[in-house]
């Protein structure tokens, strides 16, 4: 009996290969078992060059659909692998019960040192290309061992797509700014001309950070799946910019006293704009309850040494997780100032003190010290959901990387 494409959603398959999208059902819906169980459905513990997901070569991880191909494949479809002919098998009755969930993170600091290692040699002899399959291997890992109620997240990306928006990043924004920035000095140019085009450069910055770190969330979330469904991102550029600049300018001429209400809507735009499927994320907090915090930080700043920030990012947190919504699921988060800071300054000196050989290790320490703190509450309604993944340039991570304005997911 024909079935439908589980990629593309064409409706009759009767040999094994869609004549629309030419994938072969069989294979893809085994790669995307593969994905949902994880390596080996157990803890890894030993070298990432094993059973990893960051190891698998790309061509193994299945495309996104094209943005003109019909989403209608339902949320079940992708929980197991399907027998010819037989119907999708549906979601688990207990994703729709009530209760707490906890995101866990099965990989170790030694798997991914040992991928860190390789990446390091491997980016030395190709003079730096490279780069872009190490940070694509270990966005691998880490999503590949994070799991969400026995089903672990995959992250679809390559590093020729990294490579290509990073090019596109350095013709685009790169050399132009190069060439105002020396020429006008290298030939002399009067005072003026070099002073107007200074505040042209920083208005032209001001201007492309927010389009970068719009465009690097864009592609993020577009790589990111579970259970087969992909996340998606659709807010607008232009929208971003404008949120950017006002808040950045109120922020320098209120001296700071801004920053609550202005990295508010900016969580608000990047949560509220981001779907999983067909389903998007809701944000609904108010920059003016993060005020008073803000404030007793700033007043506490000198006496304590600066610590009263890590209370105040703590605050923010919480406040910015637990007012994050998907359809009738909460998020909560129990972060305290305490371990916060703790975690941030043993994690810089260890970094540090080690010449970076402990990077993987803060790490995962990070990752696991977040989902220690962070649980889903209420029922994980997913019956609905179907396939609506978008289609999304990787140019706004290269400009993000250029600028050093990553948004991170």
């Amino acid at each position: 009996m024909a079935e439908a494409c589980p990629r593309c959603g064409y409706p009759a398959v009767a040999d094994d290969k869609c004549p629309q999208c030419h994938v072969v059902v069989s294979l893809y819906q085994a790669s995307l078992e593969k994905l949902r169980r994880g390596p080996g459905g157990s803890r890894t513990t030993g070298s990432p060059a094993g059973a990893s997901p960051a190891a698998a070569p790309e061509e193994s991880i299945p495309p996104a659909p094209d943005a003109a191909e019909p989403a209608s494949t339902p949320f079940g479809a992708f929980r197991a692998p399907a027998r010819p002919g037989a119907p999708a098998a549906a979601a688990p009755a207990a994703s729709a019960s009530a209760g707490m969930r906890k995101l866990r993170f099965h990989g170790s600091a030694m798997g991914l040192f040992g991928i860190q290692a390789i990446n390091a040699l491997l980016t030395l002899l190709t003079l730096g290309v490279f780069y872009f399959w190490a940070k694509t291997r270990v966005r691998r890992y880490v999503m590949g061992e994070t799991e969400l109620e026995g089903d672990r997240f995959a992250y679809h990306g390559t590093g020729r797509e990294l490579l290509v928006g990073f090019a596109k990043g350095v013709a685009v924004f790169f050399i132009p700014t190069a060439l105002l920035t020396i020429l006008p000095e290298l030939y002399q140019a009067p005072a003026e001309v070099r002073s107007s085009l200074r505040s042209l450069l920083w208005l032209v910055g001001l201007l492309v950070v927010p389009v970068a770190m719009v465009g690097a969330r864009r592609y993020r979330l577009s790589r990111m799946s579970w259970r087969g469904i992909r996340f998606s991102f659709r807010g607008s550029a232009r929208q971003f910019v404008g949120i950017f600049v006002v808040g950045t300018i109120l922020t320098s001429l209120t001296l700071g006293l801004y920053y609550p209400v202005f990295v508010t809507q900016r969580q608000a735009f990047m949560v509220s704009h981001a779907y999983f499927g067909s389903r998007k994320f809701d944000f609904d907090g108010r920059g003016r309850d993060l005020m008073k915090p803000f404030l007793v930080m700033i007043l506490l700043f000198l006496p304590t040494l600066g610590l009263s920030w890590f209370w105040f990012a703590a605050r923010r947190q919480r406040y910015f997780t637990e007012r994050t919504r998907f359809g009738a699921t909460r998020v909560r988060c129990t972060i305290a100032g305490g371990p916060l800071a703790w975690l941030t300054i043993s994690n810089v000196l260890a970094i540090v003190l080690s010449l970076g050989l402990l990077w993987p290790w803060t790490v995962v320490r990070s990752l696991e010290f977040t989902l220690r703190y962070t649980s889903l509450h209420g029922p994980l309604e997913l019956e609905g959901i179907h396939q609506d993944a978008r289609a999304a340039s990787a140019m706004g991570e290269g400009l993000a990387g250029l600028l050093d304005a990553d948004f991170g997911v």
